[in-house]
């Protein structure tokens, strides 16, 4: 009788950990969880072009979720790309625009420890003091054939449309400051 409470705790445990925060205010799953038999995308539409990238909500339950529930509160709308590395990544989801913003929450959900960041890979972005697969609102998309980074970051997606806008942006930046050269604004982003 006494290993069922154990065993009860223990998944009870894992089941929070698989989504609880790390840094800031700790949640779990902020919001409904993404229906996983159905194909979710976001579609993002900038002062230089439109793209879309498919949620992995498979990998990334809670923070697909998360991410899709900001944007449906319209978020990102009005945000800019405030880091563009060409041949890197651009990043943008900071609300401040200075790389330091977020939603005021932390979910924590690592990637497969077998990640790669390749073109078109859609991550979030974590300061180097979180944990493996912290998520707030920052992400980044890699322009790189390969960005060569850790599996230390939480998957969001993959561009499946639109790669040449993301592309065209990712050449507005400063290889050695990190910043735009142009301002890029985050016109509208929804869930698909």
């Amino acid at each position: 009788m006494a290993q069922t409470p154990r065993l009860s705790l223990i998944l009870l445990v894992v089941a929070l950990a698989a989504c609880g925060g790390g840094g800031g205010k700790k949640s779990s799953c902020p919001a409904p969880l993404l229906d996983p038999k159905r194909p979710h995308s976001v579609d993002v539409l900038t002062n230089f072009g439109d793209f879309r990238f498919r949620l992995d909500v498979e990998d990334s339950p809670c923070v697909t979720s998360s991410f899709a529930s900001l944007v449906r509160k319209r978020f990102f709308d009005g945000t800019i790309f405030h880091r563009i590395v060409p041949g890197f990544v651009i990043q943008g989801g900071d609300p401040t625009g200075t790389g330091t913003g977020g939603p005021g929450f932390t979910v924590t959900e690592p990637p497969p420890r077998d990640s790669l960041y390749t073109e078109g890979v859609v991550a979030m972005a974590k300061a180097s003091n979180e944990p493996r697969g912290a998520a707030g609102s920052q992400f980044f998309i890699v322009t790189a054939a390969n960005a060569g980074l850790p599996p230390d970051y939480a998957i969001l997606g993959v561009v499946t449309k639109g790669l040449k806008t993301v592309e065209k942006i990712g050449r507005l930046g400063n290889r050695v400051t990190e910043k735009p050269t142009r301002r890029v604004v985050v016109l509208r982003m929804t869930v698909v």
